[in-house]
């Protein structure tokens, strides 16, 4: 009787556990590796000493990555793939505010979540920020 307990128990434990790289798993956007150091000191990335200001960094990921502090010490960045189109088919996502707009289909992500009301969220790569530099990676 204990082994049965002790096995739900487990099993429990085992599935209750996240995958905090889910949103990632898009069909459309394969895994680059990412490993860009952004100086806020430099003019091109000065916006992101700044909240809700993004940041295009092409030559990154599919289609360049797009960067944003969303509060003090804290950024996000995303894919500029429309993670809903197949590579080929679009160019990199524009930014308009706080949104990246896809060429192909017009439809808007949120740059503070990825979310978009597709079937796909924009995929997500993880920021750290020391001092001047701010490191996005995989």
């Amino acid at each position: 009787m204990k082994k049965i307990w002790f096995f739900i128990a487990l099993s429990t434990v085992l599935f209750s556990c996240s995958d905090n790289n889910r949103s990632n798993n898009n069909p459309y956007i394969p895994n680059y590796s990412i490993n860009a150091y952004l100086d806020t000191n430099l003019p091109t990335y000065n916006k992101l000493l700044y909240p809700s200001s993004p940041v295009y960094v092409a030559n990154y990921g599919a289609k360049g990555i797009i960067v944003m502090k969303t509060g003090e010490g804290t950024y996000t960045a995303f894919d500029a793939a429309c993670p809903n189109q197949a590579l080929t088919s679009c160019t990199a996502m524009t930014i308009d505010g706080i949104y990246a707009v896809c060429s192909c289909d017009k439809a808007q992500y949120n740059l503070f979540t990825g979310l978009g009301g597709k079937e796909y969220p924009m995929k997500q790569y993880r920021v750290e920020s020391s001092g001047t530099v701010v490191h996005v990676y995989n």
